[in-house]
């Protein structure tokens, strides 16, 4: 049995219902949500001028692999409408991928641990919520102190 860490995020529609309706596929078709973070309303990231994000880390456990677990991401936020028109624009949902077991895997299409995850506030906090002693294995350093050291001055609030 594999060990993912997700982050799951949206601003588009009824976000509360987006976020339920991911935990659902995923739990359904991808692996066992053996623990969540609560919810969070983030600020944008990147492209800043749009609505607040909810956002929320899933721990799951999983038979797939890594790159069959991002192929089954992949075609929950597509049965949920997912678009993606502009990086880093509005959403009805996003999946990301944060960590699979302790690997780090670099590939076309999938990198893992999560390339920008010590810089995104919005991604540690949930993350240090259920799991401040995982250690990113590219930085040997614990959620919390990545959490600690994070620049990232982003509005983050839990709800």
């Amino acid at each position: 049995m594999n060990t993912a860490f997700l982050l799951i995020g949206g601003n588009i529609g009824n976000r509360f219902h987006n976020l339920e309706k991911a935990r659902s596929l995923i739990n359904q078709q991808c692996g066992n949500i053996i623990k969540t973070s609560s919810i969070y309303e983030t600020a944008a990231w990147g492209m800043v001028q749009q609505s607040h994000f909810l956002n929320q880390v899933l721990s799951l456990n999983t038979k797939l692999s890594a790159s069959e677990l991002l192929k089954c991401i992949l075609t929950s936020e597509q049965k949920m409408g997912r678009i993606r028109k502009q990086k880093s624009g509005p959403r009805i949902i996003d999946i990301d991928l944060l960590f699979y077991n302790d690997d780090m895997i670099t590939e076309p299409r999938l990198v893992v641990p999560h390339p920008r995850l010590h810089l995104r506030k919005f991604a540690l906090e949930p993350m240090n919520e259920i799991a401040p002693h995982h250690i990113h294995p590219g930085f040997s350093k614990t959620i919390s102190e990545l959490l600690g050291t994070c620049e990232d001055e982003l509005s983050v609030q839990k709800l």
